[in-house]
């Protein structure tokens, strides 16, 4: 529920109406000013606005509307790329040196030019920092201490990269396009540094970009303000942004139908029936590379045995589950790539055995069943989920101690290795099937200060072979080859490991029908604002 805070706060550029009817204020229905787009929107799972440190989906949708990469992906076809501060590229014969020329043109939201220097600083800023994200460059074999020589600004205009290993260049290219590849300005992180931080605690707050929005302010659970960037080389029709935290998804269509709100990001099938016949509003619908899953922690010792993983992933009615909760916004999808990437398995090998479950984990030592944790998001309907998981699981004896609580702090307790089962999403960081083959199914080094905490690394879960087996395929040039590779990958995967993964995402905007141009795509941080019209 938004406190009185945020509604102070959000009523300095639009009056909040349903919320000022609860404070005992009832003005008529109003419009949100035209310079002003408002969403609606869960927005608890940010944890920082630091493009090389932010890896949570509202986060990262925040840092592809403030900074700029190299490359990028259009939303009309994902699979292609496109310089975005990049004018060209070449790649030398030997395949591991790759030399970008900038164009001429973008500007930070301070005014000066994006420089080679500024690409390099961000690139070698992410390797140093080391944070979530950071696996996603350092697999080229950056590291901290050989970055200064290997990602360099040759000219003003010119960075140089060289990579360890002979690299395909559609590879590199699309984890450059990745969040994690965001261009921040060298001058003024460094003017913020604390110790030796590189800027990050400023920057976890406020932003130094060259995209077409700045951040204003940031307030955890309540809000975010974004502020046009006078400077951007594409100035976005809309000169203020806003996204207030409604957990409710019956509040925020109450928003939306009052005037208050332009677009709601969260409303549940239900709500998203009633309005797809009204005039007044339009409904987009975008499939995205993002799965929810359970994370089974190979630390608990009856998690960690085969039969008992087995049993849960049969113990789930995947297709009630869909049908009855999330029929619009979700698909049933059991394996780690997503519909639409190459290599996507589409097989559904699981669905609900109560018998066959039971056995299993009798098999294994536990016939009366066990307790165990369950973490998870409290809003819808990810709270509607849990409560099905938990009826579910108790059918074979498995008895959930249920732990709602704001997305940001599920996903630190996930990153932390703390938990039982967690119930959470991941979404797809670059157009490639690496991208999650990486997270689910590589883990080199189990330690607590691993470099690579991937999501197997999250779960405790050791898989020398089935690594190798991944990097295999990342390597393999055939296309075809190697998206057989996946699909065999994905099989033994289904089978093996510790991720219940169960549904695939298929995000749903509802506008107020004089809002246009808000261009969705399949990973959060090609979700763009820019274009964005209000009547």
């Amino acid at each position: 529920m938004l406190t009185r805070r945020s509604v102070l706060l959000a009523s300095a550029a639009v009056a909040s109406v349903p919320m000022l009817a609860r404070l005992g204020v009832r003005p008529a229905a109003a419009q949100t000013p035209a310079n002003v787009l408002v969403f609606a929107k869960q927005i608890d799972d940010i944890i920082s606005l630091d493009p090389h440190e932010a890896f949570e989906y509202t986060a990262s949708e925040i840092a592809g509307n403030v900074y700029q990469k190299l490359v990028t992906t259009p939303n009309s076809d994902p699979a292609s790329l496109q310089g975005e501060l990049a004018e060209k590229w070449e790649v030398s014969s030997d395949n591991k040196t790759f030399t970008f020329t900038l164009r001429q043109g973008p500007k930070f939201a301070s005014g000066k030019p994006v420089t080679a220097e500024d690409v390099a600083f961000s690139l070698s800023r992410a390797v140093i920092l080391n944070k979530s994200p950071a696996f996603i460059i350092n697999q080229f074999g950056f590291t901290r201490d050989n970055v200064a020589e290997r990602i360099r600004a040759t000219d003003p205009r010119t960075v140089v990269l060289r990579t360890a290993e002979p690299t395909a260049a559609s590879f590199l290219l699309y984890c450059l396009s990745a969040a994690v590849g965001s261009v921040v300005e060298k001058a003024t992180v460094m003017s913020h540094v604390q110790g030796d931080d590189l800027g990050n605690a400023w920057l976890k707050q406020n932003s130094a970009g060259s995209g077409p929005y700045a951040v204003r302010q940031w307030k955890a659970s309540e809000s975010v303000m974004l502020d046009a960037n006078p400077n951007a080389d594409h100035q976005p029709k809309v000169k203020r942004i806003i996204m207030r935290h409604i957990a409710d998804p019956s509040a925020q269509l109450l928003g939306l139908q009052r005037g208050d709100v332009d677009i709601a990001r969260n409303l549940v099938a239900d709500q998203v029936k009633q309005v797809e016949k009204d005039p007044k509003f339009s409904v987009q619908y975008a499939r995205k590379a993002s799965l929810m899953y359970l994370s089974l922690n190979q630390k608990h010792p009856i998690l960690s045995k085969p039969e008992v993983r087995q049993a849960i992933k049969l113990a789930l009615d995947y297709d009630a589950i869909q049908k009855n909760i999330v029929p619009t916004t979700y698909a049933v999808h059991q394996a780690f790539l997503p519909a639409g990437l190459p290599g996507a398995l589409t097989e559904h090998p699981f669905s609900k055995n109560t018998a066959e479950a039971k056995a299993l984990l009798a098999k294994a030592g536990h016939a009366d069943g066990f307790e165990v944790a369950l973490d998870y998001f409290s809003g819808a309907p990810t709270s509607d989920i849990a409560q099905a998981i938990q009826a579910n699981l108790a059918e074979i004896g498995i008895r959930l101690q249920m732990l709602p609580g704001e997305q940001r702090a599920v996903i630190t307790k996930t990153r932390a290795r703390q938990h039982d089962i967690a119930m959470v999403r991941w979404g797809s960081d670059y157009f490639d099937p690496h991208s999650n083959a990486e997270a689910f199914s590589i883990n080199l080094d189990n330690s607590e200060n691993a470099k690579n905490r991937t999501i197997a690394w999250r779960a405790s879960w050791e898989i020398p072979e089935l690594s190798q087996k991944t990097l295999a395929a990342l390597k393999e040039t055939d296309s075809e080859k190697r998206s057989a590779m996946y699909v065999d990958i994905q099989k033994e995967h289904q089978q093996v490991s510790p991720f219940v993964i169960m549904l695939q995402e298929i995000e749903v905007a509802v506008s107020r029908a004089a809002v246009k141009g808000f261009d969705m795509g399949p990973m959060n941080d090609r979700h763009s604002y820019t274009n964005i019209t209000k009547a």
